[in-house]
């Protein structure tokens, strides 16, 4: 892989959006991989118990999402070194074919010393942000 040169960014530079499917089988892999079995991620009943709209996607497995979309057009998983995001709504994920559905957008929004770029993210939902103050900051080359 090959970092994002800096002479190849400038404010207002767009990521390419991504849309990406969330599953309830998603959610299962997440869950063994990270270690967070909260049945709110996966029972319907208990998630609709503690008051959810019904089965929620992992916060961090969102936010993981979210900086795939930045690290790949950097070119480097390497480049991502600051990563900020507020939780602002759940990600429901349905029991069906389809499940939930993730969309990310991103901005240059500044330049910075030693060529790295501050990049802000729009992630929603179902037309709902999910993902609030979400900022990273990559190394260029």
């Amino acid at each position: 892989m090959s970092r994002l040169a800096a002479s190849d960014v400038a404010v207002g530079t767009e990521l390419p959006e991504r849309v990406f499917p969330v599953t309830r089988a998603d959610l299962v892999r997440y869950a063994g991989a990270s270690g967070d079995f909260n049945p709110i991620h996966w029972n319907e009943r208990v998630a609709l118990e503690v008051g959810l709209p019904g089965v929620i996607a992992h916060g961090m497995f969102t936010m993981a999402l979210a900086g795939r979309v930045v690290t790949e057009w950097a070119g480097d998983p390497g480049a991502l070194v600051e990563y900020h995001v507020r939780f602002g709504r759940p990600v429901l994920v349905p029991d069906d074919h389809a499940g939930g559905e993730l969309t990310v957008r991103g901005r240059v929004a500044a330049l910075l010393e030693d060529n790295r770029a501050r990049v802000d993210l729009t992630v929603t939902s179902q037309g709902d942000k999910v993902l609030s103050l979400a900022r990273a900051v990559v190394a260029l080359a």
